[in-house]
């Protein structure tokens, strides 16, 4: 019997789940996700899944972890501090293609160097000049991102600076050319960027996780699920972090396909900070041709063509006091449920709550507390984040005690970015409590933060809702509404070419509304979606029914919908794939653009040693990654151009892909 260990670490919970030999679910469990050290949540939910099962660690034969903590991050603009050398490239292009948004205030070194569209060097790398950058900029930068022009083509330069910059600081760096084959080197820089400020987090993670497994006496390999759903070693994910985006969305897919049986739908996944929405085609998932977007980036990420939300069970709930009626709206920023954050600190959060309550007047920060998070690097801090922090110290605070001034908010919101500091207020997984739908933490803390909130003023000077039971009915009928959008857009950004205008515009238009109430009048108006939905997270079987009877569709709830994502991060499969170019840089010369760019003097022997390398690489990686029964698939994509009645050629791409199952130990 092989038995597979399936982790999901999610922004609230952590999920893991047993299967047997690639077809059984033996057992699932939910521990919290620890946030301050992710290996307590972990070993909760594998040592619970292991008893549920009545296994040992040493019966496991193969675990994997797939995790929204890169989504995540990225979504709420969270990571470590890096640096960038950009190399070949003008200083506008930082903002032409938004790199300094990414980079958010972190140095950037724009250097001379680069190459063209051929490979040849076009300009010398400024050493002196990277050397002289370093000396003032290294303090507090966790990693470093290099892009240099051409890279692709070749990446000489990517590759010394990388050597200049691990000698003088020992950092971890990225080159863009290892990340991505395809051209577009500003793309490849912010892709660069993002991965440089994930490796730590991503290492901790798979550190940490190592360290649970191994306690509980499980020697297994480890593997990872990147964001196209296929696993990847965890030595792999340690260097790339940055294809581990979307990596939870991915593998609830995958286990969404293989918990249903449905090969052709949409896919909703909500977790405690995102919606993620998918689609699932011949029964596998749709990728990205563009790379995924995440947190407002596009990226040049392989992954599933994914419409992530800032919405979740955990998601911030805002008053809105515009207009005469009000309103509240959802997400995009997690918080930490008062309900929770009250099972930490139970006698500050109701003492606090309790005053506030008796006050005759709302005050701003009612019901909203902050705490730090141990072991994440500070580095970059001023004067005013540190005193903030010291008043908030080793324990949960209101944040009336800890912000004095408006300044202090500007301080707050810079740790929260950086994960420093953790904000609780109210959620949808608050009024879930309030309304009996979940008993899981603490729900008289939860009634009265809704009831706090509930006090707040409208434009019409009335409250925002008489009691907390109505409220609470408000928030939830809200996420339901804002999942009925997402699904929407998804739908029609499907289907571009049969309507015009904007997926957004289109979900929200009136003939839409009209639709999915079944209008009758001199018209009759009908709009439904014409697939299933698939609804997987653990609070999906309380909100998702009412979105299915909205759009008017069949909303499919798996057994397993809470632990999908585990379940996916089993059975998927070790995909590596890899492309190189042949370019003819003058008649007669064909070159193979490898890290030494070679040259030939015919198209077929530059295409057959560019193959053989290509095979080579995949067949490697996808050995190194635990697969086994490798399969090796090649393909050609050849561009020639007609040129007085003889055919030239101009240019070709070669792709391989290596796929099996990875090996899984014996008990």
């Amino acid at each position: 019997m092989a038995v597979l260990l399936g982790v999901d670490t999610g922004g609230t919970y952590t999920d893991a789940v047993l299967i047997r030999d690639e077809t059984e679910v033996l057992a699932s469990a939910k521990a919290l996700t620890t946030r301050h050290d992710l290996a307590e949540g972990i070993g909760a939910a594998v040592r619970a899944v292991l008893e549920a099962a009545g296994l040992r660690g040493k019966e496991v034969g193969m675990a994997a972890l797939s995790t929204t903590l890169a989504t995540n991050a990225l979504v709420e603009g969270q990571g470590e501090r890096v640096g960038l050398v950009f190399i070949g490239f003008r200083e506008t292009d930082l903002i032409k293609h938004r790199i300094s948004d990414a980079l958010k205030g972190d140095p950037v070194c724009v250097l001379a160097g680069g190459h063209d569209h051929s490979g040849s060097e076009v300009r010398r790398l400024d050493e002196v000049g990277l050397l002289t950058f370093l000396e003032t900029h290294n303090q507090g930068v966790s990693g470093w991102a290099v892009a240099a022009q051409f890279a692709t083509r070749n990446p000489g330069h990517e590759l010394r600076a990388a050597e200049i910059i691990g000698a003088a600081t020992g950092a971890p760096v990225t080159c863009s050319h290892q990340l991505s084959a395809r051209l577009n080197g500003p793309k490849r820089a912010v892709t660069a960027v993002l991965n440089a400020r994930l490796i730590g987090m991503i290492d901790r993670l798979i550190a940490r996780a190592g360290d649970s497994l191994a306690g509980l006496g499980i020697d297994a390999r480890l593997m990872v699920v990147r964001g196209d759903g296929a696993l990847m070693s965890a030595e792999q994910a340690r260097l790339r972090p940055i294809e581990t985006i979307l990596s939870g969305p991915a593998a609830s897919i995958v286990g969404a396909r293989w918990l249903t049986g449905v090969t052709d739908g949409l896919v909703s996944d909500i977790g405690g900070t995102t919606t993620d929405v998918a689609v699932l085609r011949d029964g596998r998932p749709a990728i990205d041709p563009d790379g995924a977007r995440v947190g407002g980036f596009r990226t040049m990420v392989e992954a599933v063509a994914m419409r992530t939300t800032g919405l979740g069970g955990d998601s911030q709930v805002h008053v809105e006091t515009d207009g005469l009626g009000g309103g509240v709206r959802l997400g995009p920023r997690r918080v930490v449920p008062v309900s929770l954050m009250a099972i930490d600190a139970p006698d500050l959060v109701h003492r606090t709550m309790e005053a506030q309550l008796r006050s005759a007047t709302p005050g701003e920060l009612d019901a909203r507390f902050a705490r730090l998070v141990p072991g994440v690097s500070r580095a970059g801090l001023g004067d005013r984040e540190a005193a903030l922090m010291e008043r908030i110290g080793d324990g949960v605070q209101a944040l009336t005690a800890v912000l004095r001034t408006r300044m202090d908010h500007g301080a707050l919101t810079k740790l929260v970015g950086r994960g420093i500091v953790q904000v609780a207020g109210v959620t949808p997984s608050d009024a879930s409590h309030v309304l009996g739908l979940s008993e899981a933490w603490d729900a008289t803390a939860a009634r009265m933060a809704v009831e706090l909130m509930a006090r707040k003023r409208v434009g019409t000077g009335e409250r925002l809702a008489p009691d907390a039971d109505r409220l609470a009915r408000m928030i939830v009928m809200q996420l339901q509404e804002q999942t009925t959008m997402a699904l929407l857009e998804t739908a029609f950004a499907e289907e571009t070419a049969a309507f015009e205008g904007t997926p957004e515009a289109l979900s929200r238009h009136v003939l839409t509304r009209l639709g999915l109430v079944g209008h009758r009048g001199l018209l009759a108006v009908d709009l439904a979606l014409n697939v299933p939905v698939i609804g997987l997270g653990a609070s999906a079987p309380t909100y998702y029914p009412e979105v299915g009877t909205r759009l008017r569709c069949d909303m499919v709830l798996p057994e397993h919908a809470g632990v999908a994502n585990a379940v996916g991060a089993v059975v998927g499969r070790v995909t590596v794939r890899r492309s190189g170019t042949v370019t003819a840089p003058s008649e007669g010369l064909y070159r193979v653009h490898l890290e030494t760019p070679e040259d030939f003097n015919d198209p077929a022997t530059a295409l057959t040693r560019l193959e053989a390398v290509l095979r080579d690489s995949v067949e490697g990686h996808a050995r190194a990654a635990g697969a086994g029964d490798i399969e090796i698939h090649m393909q050609r994509h050849i561009k020639t151009a007609q040129a007085e009645a003889r055919e030239v050629f101009v240019e070709a791409e070669i792709v391989a892909e290596a796929s099996g199952r990875p090996r899984v130990a014996s008990g």
